[in-house]
């Protein structure tokens, strides 16, 4: 039996014996995957709901596998918001087949049309998972998940529409903000190279060329001629700056840089990027806005 048909058994069994307590005052309790996910239900809920994510900052959700503290959490949850789009690799599978078994959970996914999607050429007729590079996509995902909390929680709707008017703001002085830090940058400079590919939103929005050394999915390891190939095209290109991310090891765009020197060249490291998570709760990288302004910033001073 593979580990996720077991933790499947395991949270379906659980799920059975729980005895469902109606409560009117006891608060809405909410799981989600990454950090991304936290801050924005958490922002969207305030102390209305009780919020607890699976995964911290530095964690690669590509890879992730439940604990036996994470099983307890999904059986003590009254809803369960994931990202889809097959990030959490080991998961989406268990949360699709709890979602046929009655257990509410929430794709945030799915809030976005497929037409506005990008394709994967790693896998067939899947999309890449990392929507929340693109600061359209996550209006669109904070919407859908106000509705979601009005559904599950409809005596605080009228708070979840204010916090989610208030975030919606936020969200846009981010983008206004962001956009001139942008249009500093040549567009002939604007070439972004990762560990992995998990910047094609980000791309496709301020008209950056993303190169990843591994695929969408760090569960797919870069080879030599990977490192051989990405080295070349960073010589032709003039690249200036490669970047390191928090949730893949340093070690392969390490590699990459030895490889250009190897070739005669230097190329900076120009610093970390977080992709897969956000920082340290209580610093500002912690949160979805601080994480992407510390990114933009980082990217630009590097390439400059």
């Amino acid at each position: 039996m593979s580990k996720k048909i077991a933790i499947l058994s395991i949270l379906i069994t659980l799920f059975a014996c729980k005895q469902e307590k109606k409560d009117s005052n006891k608060k809405l309790q909410v799981v989600t995957t990454t950090t991304m996910i936290t801050d924005l239900v958490k922002n969207l809920g305030g102390d209305l709901i009780e919020v607890e994510g699976l995964m911290g900052s530095g964690v690669d959700p590509h890879l992730y596998k439940a604990s036996a503290g994470d099983v307890t959490k999904l059986v003590n949850a009254d809803v369960i918001f994931y990202n889809g789009l097959h990030l959490e690799g080991k998961l989406v599978e268990v949360f699709e087949k709890m979602g046929h078994q009655n257990i509410k959970t929430v794709a945030i996914g799915e809030a976005l049309n497929k037409d506005i999607l990008i394709g994967s050429d790693y896998f067939a007729s899947n999309y890449d998972p990392h929507i929340w590079f693109s600061i359209s996509n996550w209006k669109e995902v904070t919407k859908y998940t106000i509705e979601k909390l009005k559904e599950l929680d409809p005596k605080n709707a009228a708070s979840f529409d204010v916090n989610g008017k208030a975030f919606l703001g936020k969200l846009a002085l981010l983008e206004t903000k962001l956009l001139g830090v942008i249009n500093t940058l040549p567009e002939e400079k604007r070439i972004l190279v990762t560990a992995h590919d998990a910047f094609s939103y980000f791309g496709k929005e301020y008209d950056f060329n993303v190169v990843g050394l591994q695929g969408l999915s760090t569960a797919t390891e870069a080879g030599v001629q990977d490192v051989q190939k990405l080295a070349k095209f960073i010589l032709e290109k003039d690249v200036k700056a490669i970047f390191v991310e928090t949730s893949v090891p340093k070690r392969t765009i390490e590699a990459l840089q030895a490889a250009v020197r190897s070739r005669g060249k230097e190329v900076n490291i120009g610093g970390t990027l977080y992709s897969d998570a956000l920082g340290n709760p209580g610093t500002v990288e912690g949160t979805y806005i601080g994480m992407f302004e510390y990114n933009v910033n980082t990217i630009i001073n590097a390439l400059k």
